[in-house]
């Protein structure tokens, strides 16, 4: 139970059904499909769709998803990996000729968007009221405009270099980002979602929208075709599975870094964590240790899944344990060296829980704030920039090459307990969120603290040599860190967001959902 003498946030409880994301705009429309009579899969896709239009600097069209789902009346949980892939005509010796990373805001950087066609396979599969109903509510807010909110307004001040050529034309007004209440506008992709609506993945993939998409690519040195736009595929995988303190943890398995939550999680039952101050030096000592161990595998093994050899050892309790005892209690290893992947904070997360129980867990992105910077000329589709999330290390797994998908740190994740599904959840935050994971994780079975609990307080993220660490924490902690050899900064944003919702015994559900962000979780 909080404290009501202080600010803070009441959990949402509710019978038929929730959505959780971080814009009131989505979580409203989410709601809205589930009253209309459509299910878990169509108020997602509603939401998560019109979330590139309210919180256009984290995703959109020209973006990538993976999505964790329980069928309804279903225990199982199955995954899609939504990712695109890079171009068949890219080539790592050219890449490399030009420097030691791939230019983010370069037409090098964007693979295709992989999103469209998920949404599209999706709603077929497991909707109810089909692709129409489900992008209506974005198309007609594309057109009549959103008001911008107070995060996504200091978001999108921070990336306005960022964007170039006609993308600033149309996602700045006189030059500037948007002041909170102005109303933001994108009519150029009300009329990409209309052929979507009409044509399915062809009015995307196909056609005039993928013409344009693949021209305007080539222009700026791009090797796209539309080969490479008709060829996007999504593909239903095996999710991976760890478990800590009573919970099954599934995550998302490769290209998406959920294996190093799980890694994460396997460190940290080698201490007690329950014994600790939840917002203590200790654990967030610990947390930090484990994460650099952890982060250091990842940036080594993670790739492409035809590419990646080394998943069981991430996942296996002889690596955490001997990785665990690397770890000092009373000081901090150097940071880990980060992998060559570009680093970001930007993506959304979206879930929702319908009366028969599916649960869908959905993250969405387009990588970097504002993606690559780059929008078609003629539609107006931004892209995102996933392709520099690869290495030009030669023979490493995520070495960039034709039709390989980058490594991805977006991930969704779902809960288990006993069998049966407890709770989707998911943490925003680019780099962050495989630490957000397992904080949350031990958050709920250390502390026994409830999803808005978990998700109100402090969080800390050890990248690279630093600890950023946010201002919840007390003085007296970052001394302590301080004192441990971290190097305790103050990072400029909160620290990502999260979403859950959690399935009670007796059938209420109960969500939490992120202060840090604009948005709310809402129940009917």
């Amino acid at each position: 139970m909080r404290d009501f003498h202080k600010p803070g946030r009441s959990a949402v409880y509710a019978t038929n059904g929730i959505c959780a994301t971080s814009h009131p705009l989505a979580a409203k429309v989410g709601v809205q499909m589930l009253e209309a009579g459509g299910n878990a899969m169509d108020a997602a896709i509603a939401g998560a769709v019109l979330l590139g239009l309210c919180e256009p600097q984290m995703t959109g069209i020209g973006g990538d998803c993976f999505v964790l789902l329980t069928p309804p009346g279903e225990d199982r949980v199955v995954a899609l990996n939504g990712s695109g892939r890079a171009p068949a005509g890219i080539d790592a010796e050219k890449l490399r000729a030009k420097g030691p990373t791939i230019a983010p805001y370069s037409a090098d950087a964007v693979t295709i968007p992989g999103a469209v066609d998920a949404f599209c396979r999706l709603s077929k599969d497991w909707g109810k009221l089909g692709l129409k109903a489900a992008l209506a509510p974005a198309i007609h807010y594309a057109e009549a405009g959103v008001p911008v909110h107070e995060r996504v307004a200091a978001d999108w001040v921070q990336a306005t270099d960022n964007l170039s050529g006609h993308a600033r034309d149309l996602f700045l007004m006189n030059d500037a980002a948007p002041k909170p209440g102005q109303i933001f506008r994108a009519p150029k992709q009300a009329g990409v979602l209309r052929r979507i609506a009409m044509d399915g993945r062809e009015g995307f993939y196909e056609g005039e929208v993928a013409e344009d998409m693949v021209a305007s690519l080539q222009a700026l040195g791009g090797t796209h075709t539309l080969d490479d736009f008709a060829n996007t595929a999504c593909d239903y995988t095996d999710p991976i599975m760890g478990n800590y303190g009573g919970l099954d943890l599934y995550e998302h398995p490769p290209n998406g870094q959920g294996a190093t939550a799980i890694l994460l999680l396997n460190i940290l039952k080698h201490f007690d964590i329950a014994g600790m101050d939840p917002w203590g030096a200790d654990r967030a000592h610990i947390e930090a240790e484990a994460t650099k161990l952890a982060y250091d595998a990842r940036n080594r093994f993670l790739a492409d899944p035809d590419h990646m050899t080394r998943l069981d050892h991430m996942t296996s309790p002889d690596t955490a344990e001997k990785l665990a005892a690397l770890i000092n209690p009373a000081k901090a290893m150097p940071g880990a060296v980060p992998g060559a992947e570009a680093v970001h904070k930007d993506t959304i997360y979206i879930t929702v829980v319908d009366k028969d129980r599916m649960c869908v867990s959905l993250i969405y992105s387009v990588f970097h704030s504002f993606g690559s910077g780059i929008a078609s000329d003629k539609f107006g589709v931004l892209f995102q920039n996933r392709g520099a999330g690869f290495t030009l290390d030669q023979g490493h797994p995520n070495e960039v090459g034709p039709g390989k998908r980058p490594m991805h740190t977006i991930i969704p994740a779902m809960l288990k307990k006993d069998g049966k599904p407890l709770m989707p959840f998911g943490v925003m935050g680019g780099q962050y969120q495989s630490t957000g994971h397992a904080r949350f994780v031990t958050d709920i079975s250390d502390f026994g603290l409830s999803p808005q609990a978990a998700i109100d307080g402090p969080r800390c993220f050890a990248e690279g040599d630093v600890l950023n660490v946010e201002t919840g924490y007390s003085d007296a902690v970052r001394q302590d860190l301080a004192a441990r050899g971290h190097d305790v900064q103050t990072p400029e944003t909160a620290i990502g967001g999260a979403q859950a919702i959690m399935i009670h015994d007796d059938g209420v559900l109960e969500a939490g959902s992120d202060p840090r962000k604009d948005g709310c979780a809402v129940g009917y």
